[in-house]
């Protein structure tokens, strides 16, 4: 029996119908060479042997004196968690988009483990992918990116490799330490960065500096007051998911013409189709967008580890051409990068609380509309840069599936993978129609850049 800490809890206490709690990821797979055309059949009936449920997987929601805590559940059912599915013909993207789409509408039951593996067959080419979803009370996005990796090989011989279920144990991550996650900020800012009070002189004396520079420069100032946007009014529960890969290369090529950082790049091909999807609508703000970028402030000759940082990232959506909204991205990039670099990691995740203590007031109750502090969240998470199998059937893609709710009806995740940046757009359906056309818009947004840069 273990408690749940106050992040998990509030996953918990957040979710209701139109606003589910679970992150997801869809692996896209290639046949082994040589497998048969039942290949998917014979997989499905081998992992429904894999009966053995390892941390945090076997893992229910109890309470105990009022209070949610994690206990083992002794029955059970792999039926209900692992399920064999297959698409509609023709068997195209466009069917298992449509898949995950729903699946990822739905909630989860709390009275069992909250988690589930499709596996999906029925897609062209000799493919398959694997649909996983897990409440982010029980795993955050990073957890559930680094065990999706754990259960593949970069040798397409070996075989025997386990399920996400059944990965061999390892202790669970302490996840209350400094984030990248928004949640961490809301939690912060909810209580919990009254641990570190020596951080309060260099906190302060930063965030003075932020409201100096913000009441001088419009701006600026914009940070602190996100324009109003369909991006952000209530939502319905209903989902659409839209993802594709766009080259590594490509983007790389993009970085060196203007010296910019590929976080740069990725966040300007964001703002170009978001700036395109909402005029199409006749819904482009007049004030730029606002995204939450958290971004990597790792330093070369640091012996800490990881440092990540959160930076409310103005995307300059009011700019038409598309070299100087990236100059102006990768500027304002910087300048925070900078305002970080001779902090601690503690005095960042305290700046970053109190800075998003409008946000977090506005996500929770909707009751300051002016505090919109953000408009969209643009995330980023590394992933594996050689290809890796599963039992010899090859990865081509991996797509993270994350969270929109009301206020925020759009969330912007990617991934790398062996070449490539894939990305997963998730929103509501109803807010924003026609989601997955962003897509043609994101290559639009790095055709224009290649364009502006001579390539």
């Amino acid at each position: 029996m273990k408690p749940l800490s106050p992040t998990d809890q509030l996953f918990l206490w957040l979710e209701k119908r139109q606003q589910p709690m679970h992150v997801g990821g869809l692996q896209l797979f290639s046949f082994p060479e040589g497998a048969p055309d039942n290949y998917v059949a014979q997989l499905a009936e081998e992992l429904r042997q894999k009966l053995e449920v390892t941390p945090p997987f076997n893992q229910r929601l109890s309470y105990k004196l009022g209070q949610p805590v994690w206990v083992e559940d002794e029955h059970l059912d792999l039926e209900h968690h692992f399920r064999f599915e297959a698409l509609p013909t023709p068997g195209r993207i466009r069917e298992l988009l449509a898949f995950v789409s729903a699946e990822h509408s739905h909630l989860m039951d709390r009275e069992r483990p909250m988690w589930e593996v499709h596996l999906i067959e029925g897609l062209k080419d000799r493919q398959f992918a694997l649909y996983t979803k897990v409440h982010h009370s029980l795993v955050d996005g990073v957890s559930a990116m680094r065990m999706a990796t754990r259960m593949l090989s970069d040798n397409p011989e070996d075989t025997g490799l386990p399920p996400i279920w059944d990965l061999p144990r390892r202790a669970r991550p302490d996840r209350d330490g400094p984030g990248s996650s928004l949640w961490h900020g809301i939690t912060h800012v909810l209580g919990m960065s009254g641990k570190q009070l020596g951080t309060i002189p260099t906190v302060a004396k930063e965030l003075l500096k932020t409201i100096n520079q913000a009441r001088k420069d419009p701006a600026y100032d914009s940070i602190f007051h996100a324009p109003r946007s369909v991006l952000n009014q209530k939502i319905t529960g209903s989902r659409r998911f839209a993802a594709q890969s766009y080259c590594l290369t490509r983007i790389k090529a993009v970085c060196e013409a203007y010296g910019t950082t590929i976080n740069d790049v990725v966040t300007a091909m964001c703002a170009s189709a978001l700036r395109t999807y909402l005029m199409n609508q006749d819904a482009l703000p007049e004030k730029p967008l606002i995204a939450f970028v958290p971004v990597s402030l790792h330093r070369d000759d640091s012996t800490e580890g990881n440092q990540v940082g959160v930076i409310l990232a103005n995307l300059h959506t009011d700019e038409n051409d598309a070299g100087q909204r990236l100059v102006k991205i990768h500027h304002g990039m910087q300048e925070a990068k900078d305002r970080y670099r001779h902090m601690s990691p503690e005095e960042i995740i305290n700046y970053t609380a109190l800075t998003l203590a409008p946000a977090a007031f506005h996500l929770l109750t909707g009751m300051a509309p002016k505090w919109q502090t953000f408009n969209v969240v643009i995330s980023n998470v590394p992933g594996p840069s050689k290809p890796l199998y599963w039992n010899g059937a090859k990865l081509e893609g991996m797509y993270p599936v994350s969270i929109a709710m009301d206020r925020l009806a759009l969330n912007m995740t990617l991934t790398s993978y062996n070449g490539q940046v894939e990305f997963g757009l998730i929103g509501c359906r109803r807010t924003l129609p026609s989601l997955q056309r962003m897509l043609d818009y994101l290559e639009d947004g790095l055709t224009e850049l290649e364009t502006a840069a001579g390539l």
